[in-house]
């Protein structure tokens, strides 16, 4: 690391507030866990993608006029919390290949 990036890396961290090694531990654990290599999917994202997951099975009878009855509900909620996982991985996995396509051509 030349002493220019050390700078860089010393300001960041100091702006963090915490000590450059900390900081740097953080910062590579964070990077490598959304490689394309980690194709792991964030609560938060897995959150999301089960909110989707259910809004788009649950509005489009209701869009329809159709009516769900409680049984169809708790179907629907089995279904989402089956699924939400692969699903995130997957939208993870599909924006990690489309970010790869873009470096590629760039």
């Amino acid at each position: 690391m030349t002493k220019t990036e050390y700078a860089v890396v010393e300001a960041a961290s100091q702006a963090d507030g915490r000590a450059i090694g900390e900081w740097a531990r953080e910062t590579v654990l964070k990077a490598a866990r959304s490689s394309s290599g980690a194709l792991g999917a964030d609560p938060l994202m897995t959150e999301i993608v089960a909110l989707q997951l259910f809004l788009t099975n649950a509005l489009s009878p209701v869009a329809s006029g159709e009516r769900m009855s409680a049984e169809q509900y708790q179907e629907l909620m089995r279904n989402v919390k089956t699924n939400k996982h692969r699903a995130a991985r997957e939208v993870v996995a599909q924006y990690a290949a489309e970010n790869e396509e873009k470096k590629r051509h760039a």
